[in-house]
């Protein structure tokens, strides 16, 4: 399912740091430092894991990006990365802080404000801030959330193309299930099939069966199935860096009145949600919009249980929980290219918890999902519609 993708081109990076250099002048920063991880894949497609040693990239508010790496990782760098720079490299008995003070100085930084990326490690925010001191130094985020959270056609595209794979390997797991199973052979049979419709593996995967449900991210010990028991699974992947994460729950045999009752009342407070997401509209509101009906039917108030015992949504992109996110406390407004999870699970301790989770997208003309809702408890794949 992978045939076809195309990964994201060199003069969209470019468009990416421009973008960046203009938020830097918009937010009265002289400069940003990104280090190794999604951050530095965004603006350089240089896929590097963080360590404790220092890869990054220095983004001036004017001028050229710069690497920064020890010495030995220089030719491997080079072979990862998309953007082409110049490189400063340290020997390991050598101080990266100095030599990051060292390129601001060369670019006549020595005062004035340079953000970090918010996901640097702090001992690296330590060593900088004591190697240049007489910097300001502050969070990124309004450059990297800035420029990320609205995502390109390009970006939508893979992300589509990753919700589809995922979708597939749902359809595939419903069609496995036996009594007897245990959560980590379903878990092992979800990264298989991930690899069949072109993934990696699995980017994760939380298998539940019977009360464990009821525990948004699962329990220690695995379980095995039995008839009647509800079924949650949570998984996804990566295409070119971008996440799958979608949630199907349903029963394995013949649902009971209770079954019934909360896994409609999920999906009506996971509509509500979606109605709610217009331009303009404050993520909070989405938030507030799927509360509103779990509660108007008696659970919670707020994140008491049972009920609803986080929030509605999560931004998803390069990383799979980003910003903005649909919590009432989120007062960004929605913009066209914002993608969220849409997941107001529903937990009743005890007994079970449902979670129907799927992502859109806002547009212009209103929200988009990526993959369409389940249908019924019954029939959560619409199998018997043919749809």
């Amino acid at each position: 399912m992978t045939a076809g993708v195309a990964p994201i081109s060199l003069h969209e990076y470019e468009g990416r740091l421009a973008r960046a250099r203009s938020l830097m002048e918009q937010h009265g920063l002289d400069a940003i430092y990104v280090d190794a991880g999604t951050n530095l894949y965004y603006f350089t497609g240089t896929r590097w894991g963080r360590s404790e040693r220092m890869v990054g990239a220095l983004i001036p508010r004017e001028g050229e990006i710069e690497y920064i790496a020890p010495a030995f990782e220089e030719g491997t760098l080079r072979d990862y990365w998309t953007v082409e720079a110049g490189i400063r490299t340290w020997q390991e008995h050598e101080s990266p802080y100095a030599l990051l003070a060292t390129m601001l100085r060369d670019r006549g930084i020595e005062r004035g404000r340079v953000g970090i990326d918010e996901g640097t490690a702090f001992f690296l925010f330590d060593g900088l801030r004591h190697a240049a001191p007489d910097l300001e130094w502050v969070a990124a985020k309004a450059v990297t959330a800035g420029c990320r959270q609205c995502k390109s056609e390009t970006e939508l595209q893979l992300m589509q193309r990753a919700k589809d794979m995922t979708m597939e390997v749902h359809r595939s797991v419903a069609r496995v299930l036996k009594p007897g199973v245990v959560t980590t052979e379903v878990e092992s049979f979800i990264d298989e099939a991930h690899r069949r419709v072109g993934a990696a593996g699995s980017s994760f995967c939380i298998v539940l069966f019977g009360p464990a449900t009821a525990f948004p991210h699962g329990v220690k010990e695995p379980q095995v199935l039995h008839e009647g028991d509800v079924v949650l699974i949570d998984t996804g992947c990566l295409v070119e860096g971008y996440n799958s994460d979608i949630t199907r729950t349903y029963v394995f045999g013949e649902p009971t009145a209770r079954h019934r009752e909360i896994w409609d009342l999920e999906k009506a407070a996971q509509a509500a949600g979606f109605a709610a997401a217009k331009v303009g509209v404050a993520c909070g509101e989405v938030d507030r919009a799927a509360r509103r009906v779990i509660e108007a039917h008696g659970l919670g108030p707020g994140y008491q249980l049972p009920g609803l015992p986080h929030r509605t949504g999560h931004g998803c992109g390069l990383d799979i929980h980003e910003w903005p996110y649909l919590v009432s406390s989120d007062d960004t407004p929605l913009a066209p290219g914002m993608c969220f999870s849409n997941e107001p699970m529903i937990c009743v301790p005890g007994e079970f918890g449902v979670r129907l989770e799927d992502h859109f997208y806002v547009t212009a003309d209103g929200p988009r999902w990526f993959t369409r809702p389940a249908f019924t408890i019954d029939d959560p794949f619409g199998l018997a519609s043919n749809e």
